[in-house]
């Protein structure tokens, strides 16, 4: 198997943007970014700039009713001008489209990951992911960034006595990372001029103790081996440490 640090020869970067193969784009994740939700985030990936809010609502929807389960979903979205070209909203078109609906269904299925609906009780929580600016890797941006929105809506959600204080709804961290082989090299976060590129492209979904939620990779340009594959899986890994790092950060904080 390739090793990483086989792959960072002489010390001089081969990525457009000056990066080693194996380091994330710079990330920020400010909390409390608008007032009304109970949790709000804007979280910053390179250039992608991603707004993550959690509403809490008392209750669930009806087929969960008398189930003494809570729910977690989520809803994802461009706003026109989050690209160099402006796109029609889809509310506008009067259907939403099937990437939207396939990110959508992905944070919500990563931050089902680690929440106990039992602890969580009948309440719900809506998560709303907004990319304001996109340069390769929404999808993975928002669940990082959900993570820490729905882990403050949770917090205001005990302060307010909604749940029980001594309730562990969470039970593990979760954060998403791109990887990528470009020209025959694994890299690690790839803005969208390496994303476009790629002969392998990967969304790698991981929990705290790096275990895997969701793996998500396609061979644009030719088939991937194990080793390969192994690779990747290790960039992806640091990556997703790294960013559960920036996310302890941000949370503790006042």
């Amino acid at each position: 198997m390739v090793q990483i640090k086989d792959m960072l020869a002489d010390g001089k970067s081969i990525r457009s943007d000056g990066r080693e193969v194996d380091q994330l784009r710079p990330v920020t994740i400010l909390r409390n970014w608008t007032e009304a939700p109970e949790g709000s985030v804007l979280i910053q990936c390179g250039n992608t700039r991603v707004m993550c809010t959690a509403t809490f609502t008392q209750g669930v929807p009806r087929w969960r009713r008398d189930s003494g389960l809570g729910w977690v979903t989520a809803e994802y979205a461009m706003v026109p001008r989050a690209t160099n070209q402006r796109t029609d909203r889809e509310s506008v078109k009067g259907k939403i489209g099937g990437r939207t609906h396939e990110i959508s269904r992905l944070v919500g299925r990563s931050l089902r990951g680690v929440v106990d609906m039992k602890q969580l009780g009948e309440n719900q929580i809506l998560i709303d992911c907004d990319v304001l600016q996109a340069d390769g890797g929404t999808r993975t941006a928002s669940i990082t960034g959900a993570y820490v929105a729905l882990a403050d809506a949770i917090a205001w959600a005990k302060k307010k006595h909604y749940i029980k204080e001594s309730k562990k709804i969470l039970s593990d961290q979760v954060s998403a990372v791109s990887v990528g082989i470009i020209n025959g090299t694994p890299m690690l976060d790839l803005p969208y001029t390496e994303d476009s590129s790629a002969g392998t492209d990967m969304n790698v979904v991981m929990t705290g103790e790096g275990k895997f939620i969701e793996i998500q990779g396609t061979a644009e340009h030719g088939p991937f081996d194990r080793d390969e594959l192994n690779t990747l899986l290790d960039l992806a890994a640091k990556g997703n440490r790294e960013l559960q790092k920036y996310q302890r950060e941000a949370l503790a904080q006042a």
